[in-house]
């Protein structure tokens, strides 16, 4: 046959397993996340769940969500509410979103320290006691357009919406701290939107509830937050002016998707690292410092695993080895690895002890005694496991340079082995 019609069939395949690793790929990226929103008004009018659904699906993402919204409910009311605790202890979500009554957060602080923050409080336990996993979301809100006028005459700071929301924002945040929570800061997207796109009304007529475009920046704001995504790549629009849209998702991006770790958004998450220290020539110290983990599994390199916290390994030979440190936490892994190298001594332990420590002075000025003039390097390690003093010198006085009591390791580094030393410092 004509060469031209192998080269066909040969293209023909190259485009078909082009579009299988496009597939795959795509398959790959799509999140689905489940949802339980716990709210009031705020969250019903417009149907946020489902817009969010919709904002979500046209990203490539899916979103299952349900919802209990009770009209003026506060997070007191809900915390008694038999819908609401039955709908959190399914333990099946991946969020459960709070969101308080549209004005309680903005009140003086005393009355917030007593009506809003032990009831976050409350939820956030039940949600952690029925799924571990779950994470709770505080859903920020917005101050009226001009002000709480209701409210005003008693309480001046919510005279104004620059008052009103700077409040719901400050208690917002804290509710969120308070319970090593995320926060979906809407009302900070729409105060970029009021000062960047006055054009778009974002408030009902009543100025207090949100309009579709007021709905669509809060699930433009949930959709980065929770999917870590950003919303510049939604196409649903609803029935909202392109350009609207556009600058609403433009708003959601600077404000949310940018700054995710101002939101607490990953601050939670499972992160594993270890530090290690010299126990003898093929000992090696573990220091775990991972955080947010359930469970962890070492491997040595060298054919040995454990489960221990922070071990000790000792090698049976010299040689470098790659350690790596496996977290677990709902149904996730995280990994970190090094390596390290160890010496197989032929040395005496007389030879091994030749060098030691004879003062420590007050200061923190540390002298040795001994051969030094092997000395390659010497190491002074604290005690969270950290090199706080490092030198090639071959001085008998090392700084210690810390002023904080405890014991501390020095590790000096000599041509055939390394010599490690306790000591204790006190002030």
């Amino acid at each position: 046959m004509h060469p031209l019609f192998y080269f066909c069939i040969v293209m023909k395949i190259k485009s078909l397993l082009l579009l299988l690793l496009v597939a795959n790929y795509s398959i790959a990226q799509q999140q689905i996340k489940k949802v339980l929103f716990i709210g009031n008004s705020y969250t019903y009018v417009n149907d946020l769940p489902a817009l969010l659904s919709n904002v979500a699906q046209s990203a490539g993402d899916s979103v299952i969500y349900d919802s209990n919204c009770i009209g003026g409910s506060t997070l007191q009311l809900h915390s008694t509410n038999s819908t609401t605790l039955q709908k959190i202890a399914q333990g099946n979500f991946d969020f459960v979103v709070l969101q308080e009554q549209s004005q309680l957060p903005s009140f003086p602080l005393s009355q917030v320290q007593t009506s809003v923050y032990p009831y976050a409080i409350t939820l956030d336990s039940l949600i952690n006691v029925a799924n571990s996993c779950t994470e709770t979301v505080f859903y920020m809100t917005w101050g009226r357009k001009n002000g709480d006028a209701s409210n005003c005459p008693n309480w001046p700071p919510v005279c104004t919406y620059s008052g009103m929301d700077s409040l719901l924002r400050l208690r917002y945040m804290q509710m969120a701290n308070n319970n090593n929570a995320i926060i979906s800061p809407v009302g900070a997207v729409w105060r970029h939107i009021r000062n960047n796109y006055p054009n778009i009304e974002l408030y009902n007529a009543d100025e207090s509830h949100p309009s579709l475009e007021g709905s669509y920046a809060a699930a433009c704001t949930f959709y980065s937050i929770l999917f870590r995504k950003n919303p510049s790549q939604i196409s649903f629009i609803s029935t909202l002016d392109s350009t609207d849209a556009s600058n609403i998702r433009n708003a959601a991006k600077l404000v949310a998707y940018d700054s995710l770790n101002f939101w607490n958004v990953g601050n939670y998450d499972m992160n594993v690292n270890f530090t290690y220290t010299y126990g003898s020539s093929t000992g090696i110290i573990l220091m775990n410092q991972s955080t947010n983990y359930d469970s962890v599994l070492w491997d040595f390199g060298d054919g040995n695993q454990s489960t221990a916290g922070s071990p000790i390994h000792v090698y049976q030979q010299g040689g470098t080895y790659t350690i790596t440190l496996v977290g677990y936490r709902c149904n996730e892994t995280d990994t970190f690895s090094l390596q390290v190298s160890t010496i197989q001594s032929g040395l005496s332990e007389n030879q091994k002890n030749e060098i030691r420590i004879s003062n420590i002075s007050k200061s923190g000025l540390v002298t040795l005694e001994g051969d030094l003039h092997d000395v390659q390097k010497i190491d002074i390690i604290n005690p969270e496991g950290k090199i706080i003093f490092s030198t090639c010198n071959s001085s008998n006085t090392i700084p210690l340079i810390s002023t904080n009591s405890g014991i501390y390791l020095m590790n000096i580094h000599c041509e055939n082995f390394i010599r490690p030393i306790k000591f204790v410092f006190s002030k």
